[in-house]
């Protein structure tokens, strides 16, 4: 596990005490159906885990930033403060 990766789980698991792998992670960000799955974790992802791990964490994982992008746009219209992979 990467360092960025061992961050990132860190951070969206432990509230909620989940157990996501970065599999599981890169599943709940990057697809609005299974981020209803997960969705503290994911919404941790996008508004806890600062942007630059965010970013290295999509690279790392293969995602495609149009996908995470939609995601992230499903749960900025359900927060108050922006979310910065929605723009």
């Amino acid at each position: 596990m990467t360092h960025v990766t061992s961050q990132v789980l860190g951070t969206v698991n432990a509230p909620y005490s989940a157990n996501l792998s970065a599999c599981q992670l890169a599943d709940v960000i990057s697809d609005v159906g299974a981020a209803q799955s997960a969705v503290g974790p994911a919404f941790s992802f996008f508004s806890e885990v600062p942007t630059d791990l965010q970013t290295a964490f999509v690279a790392e994982m293969g995602l495609t930033q149009d996908r995470v992008r939609g995601v992230a746009k499903h749960f900025q219209s359900l927060c108050p403060f922006p979310l910065a992979l929605a723009s």
